[in-house]
């Protein structure tokens, strides 16, 4: 469609000029209206858009969600585009228009189109086949995702497009694969990649999305028999009971965490050497088998990092759900809360974590499965490849493999113990960067933090330690083949 992709690109001329970006808005609203919109609360927002400009104007029109005055933008470009409609000399929205901004928070990584917003109190449910915007889980993924050059991505259940946007505004020269069960997502994808100019010399005979490959269907279906550098997924992860209403931006209608198990089986062929495969996952706990072990029985063949960042009991999981579908306070709520709660029991599910999943092909495979539930450095993804290469070198590492260890920067000490003591009781080293783990160590795990530098050779070190403390040497190695690894590992030491 030539000409759709056309009015996209004048409708982008006209939300650049207008300045209708993240850090433009954000600046427009201010803290106060900003905080209030979080919360779903508009009215400081329109008191704080009422002046007339095209960038108030485009706040309350897509982002609001309120009529405005046809006048005040180019409305017939808006609505040859679809985004728009008018009416008695208003103009409203047919889809909701959001800017992103770039993972590393300087920067415009371009827009994305989808449903307009259900808020909470409407009244309304979403539409089976409704596409939502970006949200607090795609952010979520969009940090985690690696920052390396990528030749080729896929996103997988692509949404809106939001996951494609951001790789694309990274990776302008890579080709664009995105699939999705549901068609209207396709459509929406191809209008946000045209918003935002991508471009990456794929075929897909000329609709919106200019040269991005849009693909119809389920898991890996669509792209049998390819590789990718890098494949993304913000899946349907969402655990729900059978019967009852379904959504395709969150429910697959496979039992249980099923999808994200096939996910995680099937990804690794699929990609290429070294290539990565990210995506965000809820997990089944299950009376009587650790979630550590379940999780762990879906990697096959690649290094894999599993990181559960939060647990819900089966009510809390229920009652956030049926808020998100807009269920809450209509009158089947209580029905649909106690089949969700009977589905669980029936299932002997004790609760339901969350976390991330970041596998990388490799040929000999390294797998790490931890809960951090703490505040990390963002984004992940600018030290995720570290993180890594990490597990993949704790696995093979010993004293005696003659490789050099560096502490890693910002590394402090902290020693525990009675005021005026001789000896702390403890020594905690704990990471002020990147994942900001703690780990109690001893004497010469710590005294190691202090001296390794990456170019003195591990046996003189060991040997100074050991004189150092009037300890046997051979003792002092054992101890360090027993704790280094999980140290490297940590990320610690590299």
């Amino acid at each position: 469609m030539p000409d759709l992709r056309e009015s996209l690109l004048r409708v982008r001329d006209l939300l650049l000029s207008a300045g209708y970006t993240v850090a433009g808005v954000r600046e427009l609203l201010g803290p106060v209206a900003g905080g209030a919109l979080a919360r779903d609360e508009i009215v400081p927002a329109l008191r704080a858009t009422r002046g007339g400009s095209p960038l108030e104007t485009l706040t309350r029109l897509f982002w609001l969600q309120v009529p405005v005055d046809a006048g005040g933008v180019d409305a017939d470009a808006l609505v040859a585009a679809g985004l728009a409609e008018t009416s008695g000399g208003e103009l409203r929205a047919r889809l909701r228009v959001e800017p992103l901004e770039a993972v590393s928070g300087d920067g415009h990584a371009g827009y994305v189109v989808s449903d307009l917003k259900v808020r909470p109190g409407s009244g309304d449910v979403p539409a089976a086949d409704h596409v939502v915007g970006a949200g607090g889980a795609s952010a979520s993924l969009a940090r985690l995702v690696v920052h390396k050059p990528v030749d080729n991505f896929l996103d997988l259940g692509t949404g809106c497009g939001v996951q494609a946007v951001h790789l694309a505004s990274r990776s302008p020269a890579a080709r664009i694969t995105a699939t999705d069960v549901n068609p209207r997502a396709l459509e929406l994808t191809a209008m946000s990649l045209a918003l935002s100019g991508a471009d990456t010399g794929a075929d897909t005979g000329g609709d919106a999305a200019g040269d991005a490959e849009l693909l119809r269907g389920p898991l890996l279906e669509p792209v049998r028999d390819r590789r990718f550098d890098l494949i993304v997924s913000n899946p349907p992860f969402v655990v729900a009971p059978p019967g009852g209403p379904r959504f395709t931006y969150r429910e697959s209608g496979l039992p249980g965490d099923d999808f994200c198990r096939r996910l995680v089986e099937s990804a690794p062929r699929h990609l290429n050497d070294g290539g990565y495969c990210q995506l965000l996952a809820n997990w089944l706990h299950v009376d009587g088998v650790p979630w550590e072990e379940r999780v762990g029985s879906w990697v096959v063949g690649c290094d894999a990092w599993i990181v559960q960042r939060d647990v819900q009991d089966p009510a809390e999981y229920a009652e956030l759900w049926l808020r998100d579908s807009c269920e809450a306070g209509t009158p089947e709520y209580r029905a649909r809360y106690d089949a969700w709660l009977d589905h669980f029991e029936r299932q002997g599910v004790t609760g339901v974590g969350f976390g991330w999943i970041t596998l990388r092909r490799a040929d000999r495979p390294a797998v790490r499965i931890e809960e951090l539930r703490h505040a990390v450095e963002e984004p992940v993804g600018a030290y995720v490849a570290d993180v890594m290469d990490g597990i993949a070198r704790a696995a093979e590492f010993s004293t005696a493999c003659g490789r050099t260890l560096g502490a890693v920067p910002g590394l402090v000490q902290e020693q525990i113990g009675p005021p005026g003591a001789e000896d702390p009781e403890r020594i905690v080293l704990r990471q002020t960067r990147r994942l900001r783990r703690a780990a109690g160590v001893g004497t010469v795990e710590a005294a190691l933090a202090g001296v390794c530098d990456g170019t003195l050779p591990l046996d003189p070190l060991l040997d100074a330690i050991a004189q150092l403390t009037g300890m046997d040497p051979a003792e002092v190695r054992a101890h360090a083949d027993a704790v280094l690894p999980g140290l490297i590992a940590d990320g610690f030491f590299a």
